[in-house]
């Protein structure tokens, strides 16, 4: 193709156009999909209606599958041959032992962290820490949860090692719904974001060994919050079953 000019104009799909805005709309259908999963919107179990989904986040089926495709890859859906795809539930086994790694992971994180993190680094966690506390004064959970993720995840960048950034992306994205679902207690929400002040201290300090136990600590409380709250929602409906059986 030629341009007025007489030179060589390329055609905008072979510029990667095309490519690059199909990118962006499955980057988005992703993270959209992944956040409803995270905020409880789709819960544990339930199953996926394509048609409703599509209609919702105003897409065809193609970029929805394409994206239930890397969620289930990802351990957030699961897709079932000849029944459809439903989010993920973990069982208390899986919960219990992911959160443990889960701590061990962060906990390395503060402690590489606290001996390589940049000045720089260190001026976008506090300014993510004054964002999430006003987020926290505002009762606003999502976009409190959206910058604590935000906190963890540049202390696992800082720590500057790629193994571990590997798995603790792929863990944490896992665990993600409970983490958010952690802090709907206001005392949990309360007690979480003064470990985060401690955080924020320890890091400023170059404390590794203080900054890594308060975040497998973090983790650990986080876990246990989860676990009170299925044993919690599981006993009303222990007790109607064996109501029931009596009558």
């Amino acid at each position: 193709m030629q341009n007025t000019d007489g030179g060589l104009m390329m055609e905008p799909s072979r510029l990667g156009v095309t490519r690059v805005e199909r990118q962006r709309l499955h980057d988005t259908v992703v993270s959209h999909l992944g956040n409803l999963i995270v905020e409880g919107v789709l819960a544990p179990g339930m199953k996926l209606n394509e048609r409703e989904l599509c209609e919702t986040l105003g897409i065809s089926r193609t970029p929805l599958r394409e994206a239930m495709k890397v969620l289930a890859a990802e351990g957030l859906i699961e897709i079932a041959p000849n029944r459809g795809a439903f989010v993920s539930r973990m069982s208390e086994t899986e919960i219990r032992e992911t959160f443990e790694v889960m701590s061990g992971l962060e906990a390395l994180s503060g402690e590489l962290a606290a001996a390589r993190i940049t000045p720089v680094e260190l001026a976008e966690i506090k300014a993510l820490h004054y964002a999430m506390l006003a987020c926290h004064a505002q009762n606003d959970l999502p976009g409190y949860y959206s910058r604590n993720q935000a906190i963890h995840n540049k202390i696992n960048e800082a720590a500057r090692n790629s193994v571990l950034r590997q798995m603790y992306l792929s863990l944490n994205r896992r665990l993600q719904a409970l983490r958010f679902k952690s802090n709907f207690r206001a005392e949990k929400w309360d007690r979480a974001v003064q470990e985060h002040e401690e955080m924020l201290k320890a890091l400023e300090s170059r404390d590794g060994a203080r900054l890594g136990g308060i975040l497998r600590q973090h983790l650990l409380e986080k876990r246990d919050a989860v676990l009170r709250d299925m044993a919690g929602s599981s006993a009303p409906a222990a007790n109607a079953k064996a109501a029931a059986s009596a009558l």
